[in-house]
Formats: structure tokens, C-alpha cells, sequence
């Protein structure tokens, strides 16, 4: 039987933030090279090759810490020998933070434009110094990759410049020769990068738990009178790298979502939203600026009956659904019948998995056999669409799952890590009426705490 949500007193505990933050451990990047060299090997390629710019720099970070600033990257992976990285002139000093054994080569076409070229005008030399040659069959990662419902020619669709994939086809002599290789490190079912090991997850449940902190400082500190970007300002970021801009709205712009803070001065009675993603964890919320829906808008009185608390009600059964061996199709089934009899329609799939970047792949579709499995980190991200008047309600936060293997050794390794997941793990139980299967650990805090009116911050929705 489904459960009902209610709008209950509460009261919200200051979650422990951590202080030391981990590391993955060079070794730890050694294996994920040697991973993705064999599956490479095993599809038939001669030369792995991995491109990363400031927006995408997720797969090339992965494999080396390396992330690229204001310049791209290509990192080349050898079957046999030391893999290189490709770096422009600002690059190239930056790399040295890498923590692995890699070949660091200049190549200033990667260089902002208007800087010195003179040393490595050309790719193509760059690249066969590298190994490159012609016949060999070189597979390329980007940042993503094309279904049949794109192109017809899936593995020949490659989203990195073109510039790299004709000096390719030049070098190897035939265009067919390079093929798109993303789903090595991406792919929903198999990819490397989405099962993580006990040292990734404690880097990302330190993001996490600081970016959950600075969306829910920015909501209970916005106030009738504040500009946004004053309520934004006091919220503490802590200048870690983000995974999603910071998203600050009030207003009539609030229920478009990914808008950024502006100088509007803030009323009571406005809608309200804010989003954040350091890279590991995503936490946004919408509700009213408000105490009480007496403050609310007359169109829109009955916010809490029309979309708040059955938009809770699903995320309380998302909570207890997830789990290691569930299938990605039964989550979407769950959601979507929960949104047909509450009259309202999902933006996004209702939870995909989250990474260096803020959407790394989704086993959530319909009729998805995909199994969520152990290692990954996934954000619930329900988006409920009823008419735009009643802006939104939000809930999106991150969590890990971890079979009994992987909660022990977080629980060796990481202990402070493991008890703010247990605190974290007993709120939800005890406060919010949520039941978590034991390998569900919640990396956000306060977890899947909604505040549909944000000038009432010890409201919050329940389920009974």
C-alpha cells in the first residue's frame, strides 16, 4: 500500500559536515587504466584515446586526475607502455598535480587562442610520436555516446573536435578506423565509471554532504527584502569544483530551475528554488517563500494537496525501492504510476547516476532490465510537471549503494564517513517515516528534508 505524506513538525538536526577530505590513491588510478586499456584490447583497438575540455572533463579525470582548466586534453592509451597526455601551454604546469606516470607532451593547438604555438603548431606529428599510426583502429571517448535513435552509425558518431577526428582518419588512413569508445567508461550496465570503489565514494560523500549544506543554508537564509544574490552570498561556498553551476531563483523565474541568482529583491509569498553540484553530489529544492499556504497565491492555495505531498509520497517509495539488483525499468514503472494517479508528468528520468559530472549515464527508462548494482552513486531526481503557477517542489539528493563487502570496508576505512551515513540513514527512518534497505547510504544531509515553506524551516513533509 502506498504510503501518505503530511506536512509534520520537525525537528531538523545540524548534520555533521566532514572536515578531512580523502583522496583516491595513485594505485587506484593505475587500475583504472590497466581496466580500460583490457577493455579496450578486448574490443579490438590499437590505441585508447580520451579527450576532456573544461566542460567535460569527467572521463580523462577519472583516469588521471587531471582536469582540464582553461585548456582541452587528450590522453593516449597505449596497449602496451606508458600512456601520454596532450596538453596546451597552461596545462602542461597544471599537470604536474597528476599523480600517476604518464607522458606529458605539448601540443599548443589545445592553447587559447592568440598564445605562443611555436613549439607544436601540429597535431598530426603529436600524435604519431605518440604510437599512432596507419591501419590502426583507435577507439575515442568524449563525453558521451549515440543510440540508434540518433544516427545509423553509432560507432562512428564521436562528439570531440573535428580537428582531432580528421588528423585521425589522416594518420590511420581511413575514417572507418576510428570509432566512438565511450561506453567503455559510460555505458548504464557495465561501464568503469559506474561502480565505484570505498576511496571514490568517500571523495564524493565529502562533495555531497558540503554542496547538500550550502542549497539548504541558501533556502532558510533567504529572507522578504534580500536580493538573490545576497541570500546566495551567505550561503558559504567552499570554492570546490562544481559539477553544476549554482541555480538561485525567485519569482516568476523560479520554476524554469537552472536560472543563476540575480539582483531581485525577494517578496514573501514568491516561489522559490536553488540547485548545486560539486563534483560527487547534487542537492536541490523549490517551495515558497513563505509560512503557511495562507501566503501563497489564491490560484494556487492548494499547493500542498495538488503537488507537495504526492510528489513526497513518491519520493518516500523511490527511497524504499532502490536498491542493489533492482531493475532500472521497475523504478521507472514505480514513479510513473505514482505520477499518472497524482495527474502529473516527470521532466527527467526519475534517477540517474552521478559522477565527477552531474549526469553521468541513466539505467532508469522504461521498460530498463538494466540492474542498479553495487558502487554506484545515484541521485534521486523526481521532476514533477503540473501547471507552471504551481512552480515546483524538490527533492533531489544523492546516495551510494554498497553491498555488505563495501559497507565494511567503509566502515574500516572511512569510520567517520560511516557514521554520518548511520545518523543520516536513522533521521529518515525516525523523522521522515522512510525505510532504507541496508545497502542505501544517503550522502546528502539533511537527506530528502522538504520545506515547502521555507519561513517555517521545522515544517517539513513526512510520510504517516
Amino acid at each position: 500500500m502506498a504510503k501518505r505524506a503530511e506536512l509534520a513538525t520537525v525537528q531538523v538536526p545540524e548534520f555533521e559536515l566532514p572536515r578531512e577530505q580523502p583522496v583516491v590513491p595513485p594505485a587506484e588510478f593505475e587500475l583504472r587504466i590497466a581496466a580500460a586499456r583490457e577493455r579496450a584490447r578486448e574490443r579490438g583497438l590499437d590505441m585508447l584515446l580520451v579527450y576532456g575540455d573544461r566542460e567535460h572533463c569527467a572521463n580523462i579525470a577519472y583516469l588521471t586526475d587531471h582536469d582540464p582548466r582553461f585548456e582541452e586534453a587528450l590522453l593516449v592509451i597505449p596497449m602496451d607502455g606508458e600512456p601520454a597526455l596532450l596538453l596546451g601551454n597552461e596545462g602542461l604546469g597544471y599537470a604536474e598535480l597528476v599523480p600517476i606516470d604518464v607522458e606529458l607532451k605539448l601540443f599548443q593547438g589545445f592553447s587559447l587562442p592568440g598564445q605562443k604555438r611555436e613549439s607544436t603548431p601540429q597535431l598530426e606529428p603529436v600524435l604519431a610520436a605518440c604510437g599512432i599510426g596507419k591501419g590502426q583502429r583507435i577507439g575515442v571517448a568524449g563525453w558521451r555516446y549515440a543510440t540508434a535513435a540518433e544516427t545509423d552509425n553509432v560507432a562512428h558518431w564521436l562528439e570531440v573536435p573535428a580537428f582531432l577526428v580528421e588528423t585521425l582518419a589522416e594518420i590511420t588512413g581511413d575514417r572507418a578506423l576510428v570509432v566512438n569508445a565511450n561506453d567503455i567508461l559510460m555505458n548504464p550496465v557495465d561501464g568503469l565509471r559506474t561502480e565505484n570503489s570505498a576511496a571514490q565514494l568517500a571523495v564524493f560523500e565529502f562533495a555531497a554532504a558540503h554542496c547538500a549544506a550550502v542549497v539548504h543554508r541558501a533556502i532558510l537564509g533567504a529572507r522578504p527584502g534580500m536580493t538573490e544574490l545576497e541570500a546566495v552570498g551567505a550561503a558559504g561556498l567552499n570554492g570546490m569544483p562544481l559539477s553544476a553551476h549554482l541555480m538561485f531563483s525567485t519569482g516568476e523565474r523560479a520554476h524554469l530551475g537552472l536560472s543563476s541568482p540575480r539582483g531581485r529583491e525577494m517578496e514573501r509569498g514568491d516561489p522559490i528554488f536553488c540547485g548545486l553540484g560539486y563534483r560527487g553530489g547534487l542537492t536541490a529544492r523549490g517551495g515558497w517563500l513563505a509560512e503557511d499556504a495562507s501566503e501563497l497565491p489564491g490560484n494556487v492555495s492548494d499547493y500542498l494537496e495538488r503537488l507537495a505531498l504526492p510528489y513526497f509520497a513518491m519520493v518516500a517509495a523511490w527511497y524504499e525501492a532502490v536498491g542493489t539488483g533492482v531493475e532500472g525499468g521497475v523504478l521507472q514503472e514505480l514513479v510513473d504510476g505514482m505520477l499518472a494517479a497524482a495527474d502529473m508528468a516527470a521532466a527527467l528520468n526519475p534517477g540517474h547516476l552521478i559522477h565527477i559530472e552531474e549526469w553521468l549515464h541513466s539505467p532508469v527508462n522504461p521498460g530498463s532490465e538494466a540492474q542498479l548494482r553495487s558502487g554506484m552513486l545515484i541521485q534521486c531526481d523526481i521532476i514533477p510537471v503540473v501547471a507552471p503557477e504551481y512552480h515546483t517542489v524538490n527533492a533531489e539528493d544523492t546516495i551510494a549503494l554498497a553491498d555488505e563487502q563495501l559497507r565494511g570496508e567503509i566502515r574500516v576505512e572511512y569510520p567517520a564517513m560511516w557514521a554520518r551515513i548511520e545518523a543520516r540513514r536513522e533521521f529518515m527512518r525516525e523523522a521522515l517515516g522512510i525505510e532504507l534497505r541496508p545497502e542505501v547510504l544517503p550522502f546528502s544531509g539533511p537527506p530528502a528534508v522538504v520545506r515547502p515553506f521555507t519561513l517555517a524551516p521545522n515544517r517539513v513533509l513526512r510520510v504517516g
